[in-house]
């Protein structure tokens, strides 16, 4: 192999680039996404009516003539900041773990590439993602109440950490870090491997079209949902009751198993898998139209 060809695989990406790609990426996704995940979110709480479990659609239907369509996005604000701050958290991350996992000839086999995405959903789920979760799962819990407490979201933060400390923002990061780590890995390496195969029908030279990539990142989305278990267990040790129901997450989950059955902890999979696969078609395309861009500048 050539000189210029080992420089070319070995060509290390722009952090910055892929901060702010990552970040302009994670942004857009929190704000078209939300609504499906506030339903998610409000299903996995055990939202009921009449003594029966809600179904998506009612659960849409009551929170638009409870709250109107502004209810689907209280709490919308931590989740586009935390989103931003993962997204590029995550790419950054996964970029830089890419570059050491690399071979000689630069190229990165599937367990590598989960291996890369692995390191980087953990990252995130420490530095970004349990903050923002736990804020907007209390929000969300909170504007249902008859007379909600919080008045925004930095009423919301205040009070948190009045009454709970500052370890009050991040409850439930054991299956965050799980969560994260198991979704990153397996989108990552999936998103990576599909790339690679649709990359035979495009032009050598060309950069591969955006429907292209967005199809790639919603099937890689979808994969995601093996996850499911851990948001469950997430979203319960981060709700407002939290304090007082639950000891430690593996408490949670085994209170949730025995109390409601072992299908509940993939409770709310219609709303999330529908927004993983907007979510992933989004954030890849946005992400993959946007480095090329900011690095040509950086």
């Amino acid at each position: 192999m050539s000189a210029q060809t080992q420089a070319k695989g070995k060509e290390k990406e722009k952090p910055i680039a892929s901060l702010l790609a990552g970040a302009i990426a994670g942004g857009t996704e929190a704000f078209v996404t939300f609504p499906l995940e506030s339903l998610k979110t409000q299903l996995q709480f055990g939202a009921l009516e009449g003594g029966k479990q809600l179904t998506p659609y009612q659960a849409l239907k009551g929170t638009i003539q409870q709250r109107g369509y502004l209810g689907l996005y209280a709490g919308v604000t931590p989740v586009i900041i935390g989103n931003a701050v993962k997204a590029g958290v995550r790419f950054t991350t996964y970029d830089q773990f890419k570059s050491l996992l690399k071979d000689d000839e630069g190229k990165l086999t599937a367990p590598r590439s989960m291996l890369a995405g692995l390191g980087a959903g953990m990252s995130e789920a420490v530095i970004a993602v349990t903050p923002s979760e736990t804020i907007k799962t209390k929000m969300i819990e909170d504007s249902k109440l008859a007379q909600p407490r919080f008045k925004g979201t930095s009423h919301a933060v205040s009070t948190i950490i009045k009454e709970e400390g500052w370890l009050g923002i991040y409850r439930g990061v054991g299956p965050v870090m799980l969560r994260q780590g198991a979704n990153s890995a397996v989108r990552f390496s999936s998103y990576s491997t599909l790339k690679q195969l649709a990359q035979g029908s495009v032009v050598p030279g060309t950069q591969m079209p955006g429907w292209m990539t967005f199809g790639i990142g919603a099937t890689a989305g979808v994969i995601t949902v093996c996850e499911m278990r851990y948001s469950v267990i997430k979203t319960r040790m981060q709700s407002l009751r939290a304090r007082t129901e639950y000891k430690n997450s593996l408490h949670c989950a085994y209170r949730v198993i025995t109390e409601e059955g072992f299908f509940k902890l993939w409770k709310g999979t219609v709303p999330r898998l529908g927004r993983l696969v907007m979510s992933g078609g989004i954030i890849f395309t946005v992400y993959e139209k946007s480095y090329p861009v900011l690095a040509a500048f950086l």
